[in-house]
């Protein structure tokens, strides 16, 4: 005779774990990490091994001295790590991202309970922190070795972000022969990873296509110049917010509906600060601001059951 199970929900469960999740995202930035070390040089490679193993220590320290179960296997560390390591020019020094990491991950992670419970992208509050508090440091950007002339120099020549100097062409954008961030020179390599994540189910192209459709709109009613949309979608950390962080599970919304209203929202900030801003780049505040308003925006789309009643009056 066979024998009836009772078990807690949920009663579906999917091969999908966190671990694999986390194993496919650092997967689907290999190729944008491979870049910025073919375009800046061994320092490139330190900083993002440096940001990814720095994380995954904090996380472990972090748990041990709370005395809870230790997560560092599950991936998100890492992934973590390597996000900010994406956002961060070349030159910055070691002890300046180690400060970026315990941001990321003691404070905006595992204060507030660990992975699932953060309010806001751990990468991207640590991004701001830095750019806030140590300026200088994180806009000493260069030109990439391939147009310095120099292989075997990181520093060799200064350069401005295109959204800066305004002087990058559309090739150059495309192939990360620019100055800026590590992770965001080269949209080849961002969009090649992008397309994988959707190919494979992990992230939902909602959000994405929100996102770069509304500022892509929105600069061709300011400009009326398709060169300037190109311009605008390939250059700045737009690519790496769109695909990477901006469909982050925990802190953006979990209907098709919020997505949208999510991805709107993103490209209409980063317009807004890209234009009328004091920062070039906004999209790391755009997103901060739509996590801040995600749990604002699943109430207001989330389905409700047929027939529910709400308030003292439900049975």
């Amino acid at each position: 005779m066979n024998k009836l199970h009772i078990a807690a929900s949920p009663h579906i469960r999917d091969e999908m774990s966190t671990q694999k999740i986390m194993i496919l995202v650092i997967a689907a930035l290999m190729p944008a990490a491979a870049a910025s070390v073919i375009h800046f040089g061994w320092r490139a490679l330190v900083l993002l091994l440096f940001c990814t193993f720095f994380s995954m220590a904090c996380e472990g320290l972090c748990r041990q001295i709370m005395k809870r179960e230790q997560t560092i296997s599950d991936g998100s560390a890492a992934l973590t790590g390597l996000l900010l390591a994406m956002n961060l020019p070349v030159t910055l020094p070691l002890w300046q991202a180690a400060l970026g990491c315990f941001i990321a991950i003691v404070i905006v992670k595992q204060l507030f309970g660990g992975l699932g419970q953060n309010f806001a992208n751990p990468a991207i509050t640590a991004r701001i922190v830095l750019m806030v508090s140590l300026t200088p440091s994180m806009t000493n950007w260069i030109a990439p070795r391939t147009t310095a002339g120099d292989a075997f120099s990181y520093d060799a020549v200064s350069s401005a972000t295109p959204l800066v100097s305004g002087t990058a062409s559309i090739s150059e954008l495309f192939w990360g022969s620019t100055g800026g961030c590590l992770g965001e020179t080269c949209a080849a390599a961002l969009l090649f990873g992008g397309l994988f994540l959707i190919f494979m189910g992990i992230i939902s192209p909602v959000t994405p296509l929100a996102f770069l459709g509304t500022l892509a709109a929105a600069v061709f009613l300011e400009t009326g110049s398709m060169n300037d949309v190109v311009y605008h979608l390939l250059s700045g950390g737009l690519l790496l917010g769109a695909f990477f962080m901006a469909t982050d599970y925990v802190t953006t919304p979990i209907t098709a509906k919020g997505k949208l209203i999510f991805g709107i929202g993103c490209g209409l900030l980063t317009f807004l600060i890209r234009f009328y801003g004091s920062f070039p780049e906004g999209v790391s505040f755009a997103i901060l601001l739509m996590n801040i308003l995600t749990p604002y925006i699943d109430k207001f789309t989330m389905s409700h059951p047929f027939g529910a009643v709400s308030g003292r009056g439900a049975k």
